[in-house]
């Protein structure tokens, strides 16, 4: 084990099993990267948050949803993403439309200048990412993405992220 595989001793309290260390740990280590994820979005493009980018996100990779998908999808509460899409309408980045199959419902999509600023962040993201893991072999960072996409997987999440697991777990075996 290296030092950054070993546990934070500071961790550990009196009477704990390794096993109670190392939830400890990662607990405050995905903490610590939620607080990084949210305070770098703001740098990458100053109007887009990330929940913003990150509906945004779903929305490129559907090909546009329902707000009531998205609030299913991210188990926010409906208000939460109508004042989110509601701000993205108003900036241009996502409009509505009829759905053809149903007239009665509006499905959200990107515009033209919502997949442009969507790019844009997509590629700092990436680059972000590629730099802090530059120095990882590649059998590291395929088994880390095999973890999160495990962890990601737990049968409490949502009816989409089990339809979509399969597929993308074969990415990293």
């Amino acid at each position: 084990m290296t030092a950054a595989e070993t546990p934070d001793e500071t961790t550990v309290a009196l009477g704990s099993t390794p096993v109670d260390a190392a939830v400890e740990t990662i607990h405050r280590e995905m903490t610590a990267f939620a607080r990084r994820a949210r305070a770098s979005a703001g740098r990458m493009h100053p109007q887009l948050s990330l929940v913003s980018y990150t509906l945004l996100g779903h929305l490129e990779e559907r090909d546009g949803r329902r707000a009531t998908d998205l609030a299913a999808h991210y188990a926010l509460d409906k208000s939460t993403v109508s004042r989110q899409v509601s701000a993205l309408q108003r900036a241009g980045l996502i409009e509505r439309r009829v759905d053809p199959e149903d007239h009665r419902v509006q499905v959200l999509h990107l515009t033209e200048s919502g997949r442009h600023i969507l790019g844009q962040v997509t590629e700092s993201r990436r680059a972000a990412f590629r730099e802090r893991l530059a120095g990882w072999p590649e059998e590291d960072l395929l088994r880390f993405a095999a973890y999160l996409e495990r962890y990601n997987a737990w049968p409490g999440g949502s009816p989409d992220e089990e339809r979509e697991r399969p597929a993308l777990r074969d990415t990293y075996r």
